[in-house]
């Protein structure tokens, strides 16, 4: 299984929140499971980080390394395919960080980990 984490759940993920469901956990710790974070992600975080909106425990430029090596997470980059697919999304959610997790996944085949109700709406897979 291929799982596209969204960035609430990374962020739940990382301070050991139970906002993270118990579903998305033992999913999480399975081998075998291939879990990926958007570089989309580290742009939102570090976009709120800057505004003081999104405190971390470690400096930010350390902050998704050390999680991509404690979970085994895979970075994964905008591509063009993905970028241009955005425009075939219906307009379901404004938030223009999650239109293009929605749309990496459709474009390579990935499961949002998402508790977002609004990405679920899309035509990509979702689980949590």
């Amino acid at each position: 299984m291929k799982l596209l984490l969204d960035t609430c759940t990374l962020l739940w993920l990382a301070r050991g929140d139970r906002s993270l469901s118990a579903g998305a956990r033992d999913l999480l710790g399975r081998p075998g499971v291939d879990v990926h974070v958007s570089v989309v992600s580290a742009w939102e975080i570090a976009v709120k980080h800057g505004l003081g909106r999104l405190p971390l425990p470690v400096p930010l430029a350390d902050f998704l390394p050390a999680l991509r090596a404690r979970y085994a997470l895979s970075s994964l980059p905008v591509d063009e395919e993905s970028a241009l697919h955005v425009i075939k999304l219906p307009r379901l959610h404004r938030d223009p960080f999650d239109r293009m997790l929605v749309s990496q996944a459709i474009v390579h085949g990935l499961t949002i980990v998402t508790p977002d109700s609004d990405i679920a709406r899309y035509p990509a897979r979702t689980i949590w």
